[in-house]
C-alpha cells in the first residue's frame, strides 16, 4: 500500500469541501484518474494528502516526503535566466553530467527550449518543463493536477502520448486530476469519482463502466428518428446532443448495431466512455 485515505474531511469555514468516508487505497503500479465537476474537491484532495491544507481524518502512507512528487496546475519560475539554469539549480545537478536528465529532455523534445526564459515558453513547453522537473524526482507516487489545462487539442494529445509512452511498463504510481476524459482513458486504470466533495465511487475503470453502463454503449446523434428507432432499448444518461444505449449482452449489441446499419445511422461503440460513466454514476448517486 502506497497511500490510504479514510474519514477525511476538509472544510473551508463552514463549507465542507471534501468528505471521504470509505477507504481510498492506492497500491504500487496504480494509475488513478480523479474526475468531477468544478468544486468537486479534486485539487483539495491532492493538497490535503500533501499536507498543504488542514484536515480531519486519516491519511496513511509508507512513503517518505521525497518519494512523492506533484505537478500543480499553475507554476511560475523566475525570468532572470534561461530555463536550463533554473532546471540545474532546482534539481541540484548539471545537464551535461546527468544522463537521466538528458534522457528526459530528449524524450520530451525540450532541447531547443533550454536557452529560453520561462515567460518565452509556450503553454505546452511550460508543461513539459515542469513534467521533466517532477519526473526527475523518481517518485513512487506522483500527483498531476490538470497537467494539460489551457493547451490546444494537438498539444494536449502530443503531451498525453508522451506520458503514456513514458509510464509504459513502469511500476511508478500516479493520481491524475483532469476534466479531459479521453486523456484519462489513455492513462489510467482506476477512477475516483467525486461530486460536491463526496465520493460517488472508486475502483477499476472497466468494472465501474460495467456497473453503471453495461457491457458496452452504443452512441448516436440525438434526433427524433433515432429516438424512435431505439425506443425499446435501455437508454443511459448522456449529453443532450447524443443518445446512449446500454448493451447488456452481445445479443443486444448485435441487435442494436444491425438495426442502425439497416437504417444507415452512424454510431460509436465504446466499453470505456468515461464521460458517460461519470454522468450515470453521478445521477444514480442522486437517486439513491
Amino acid at each position: 500500500m502506497l497511500l490510504s485515505i479514510q474519514n477525511l474531511v476538509v472544510r473551508y469555514g463552514t463549507d465542507t469541501a471534501l468528505d471521504i468516508r470509505e477507504p481510498i487505497v492506492i497500491e504500487e503500479g496504480d494509475r488513478v484518474g480523479v474526475i468531477g465537476s468544478n468544486g468537486a474537491g479534486k485539487s483539495t484532495l491532492i493538497k490535503s494528502v500533501l499536507g498543504l491544507l488542514p484536515y480531519q481524518g486519516v491519511i496513511r502512507t509508507g512513503l517518505k516526503p521525497e518519494e512523492m512528487a506533484v505537478h500543480m496546475q499553475f507554476n511560475e519560475y523566475t525570468d532572470a535566466m534561461p530555463v536550463r539554469y533554473i532546471m540545474e539549480a532546482v534539481l541540484g545537478t548539471k545537464i551535461a553530467r546527468d544522463r537521466k536528465l538528458q534522457e528526459l529532455i530528449a524524450f520530451f523534445e525540450f532541447e531547443d527550449c533550454l536557452r529560453k526564459k520561462y515567460s518565452r515558453l509556450s503553454g505546452g513547453q511550460k508543461q513539459r518543463f515542469t513534467i521533466i522537473m517532477v519526473m526527475m524526482q523518481d517518485a513512487a507516487l506522483t500527483f498531476y493536477d490538470e497537467v494539460t489545462s489551457g493547451l490546444d487539442f494537438e498539444t494536449r494529445q502530443k503531451l498525453v502520448e508522451k506520458l503514456v509512452e513514458w509510464y509504459r511498463g513502469k511500476r511508478e504510481s500516479f493520481l491524475m486530476v483532469s476534466h479531459y476524459y479521453e486523456e484519462l482513458d489513455q492513462l489510467v486504470d482506476k477512477l475516483l469519482i467525486l461530486d460536491k466533495g463526496l465520493v460517488i465511487d472508486y475502483g477499476n475503470k472497466e468494472e465501474l463502466f460495467r456497473k453503471y453502463c453495461g457491457r458496452a454503449v452504443i452512441v448516436v446523434n440525438h434526433s427524433e428518428g433515432n429516438e424512435r428507432l431505439l425506443s425499446r432499448f435501455r437508454k443511459l444518461d448522456a449529453p443532450a446532443h447524443l443518445i446512449a444505449v446500454s448493451c447488456e449482452s452481445e445479443k443486444t449489441e448485435q441487435e442494436i448495431t444491425g438495426l442502425l446499419l439497416e437504417n444507415d445511422v452512424n454510431y460509436k461503440r465504446s466499453n470505456n466512455d468515461i464521460e458517460i460513466l461519470y454522468t450515470n454514476a453521478k445521477n444514480r448517486s442522486k437517486e439513491a
